[in-house]
């Protein structure tokens, strides 16, 4: 029987073959150590910041930036609404899909909150799940969750409620708590006025 030599895999990369000394394995492929590099920016990679998509590999920052989501809150900084749909890293829309574009800001009405939203009854406001603290039966935002009387936050040990309105323990006792000699308001005074 003849020699035979042993078959090594090629690199994705360059064309050439890989021996076991050099492989790197990502993707179900083999890479030579010096072509383990990132499709866009060519950062070496490692198995802790490597991603793959369709047989090609990523740093995980590129790999986010070409395939990731695009939006309000994706990696374009903060409030900030991008459009860009990853053209100029080579990444095609699929026109099945749609434009990926927030309904919110698309909507021809006058209020952007969902119609099935939670209202801050201080506010008006939409009440997202964020920003959300619940009392007196009522979703309010964390700005708005304060004394009704003297403006003091509020959390949930602190809170009293009266008429789907919020107040702190002390002004919740001086308007709404029993009144006479010894109640609250200090040593032994009589207090006859109403909050």
């Amino acid at each position: 029987m003849p020699f035979q030599p042993v078959s090594a895999p090629r690199c994705p990369k360059c064309g050439d073959r890989v021996y076991h000394a050099e492989e790197k394995i990502a993707a179900g492929q083999s890479f030579h150590t010096k072509c383990f590099k990132c499709g866009l920016c060519n950062k070496m990679l490692e198995s802790t910041t490597l991603a793959e998509h369709d047989g090609d590999i990523y740093c995980k920052n590129c790999h986010g930036k070409k395939f990731g989501p695009k939006g309000y809150g994706y990696g374009v900084g903060a409030g900030c609404l991008g459009m860009d749909g990853g053209e100029g890293l080579g990444h095609t829309p699929d026109p099945t899909r749609g434009p990926a574009i927030a309904e919110a800001y698309t909507s021809t009405g006058s209020s952007v909150c969902p119609p099935n939203a939670d209202r801050c009854p201080r506010c008006g406001q939409a009440v997202y799940l964020a920003e959300k603290m619940i009392g007196a039966n009522a979703s309010w935002h964390k700005r708005c969750f304060v004394c009704s009387y003297c403006g003091k936050k509020l959390d949930s040990t602190t809170m009293c409620d009266r008429e789907g309105d919020i107040f702190c323990k002390a002004c919740y006792a001086k308007g709404f708590g029993p009144k006479g000699v010894g109640y609250g308001i200090g040593a032994g005074a009589l207090s006859m006025s109403d909050m």
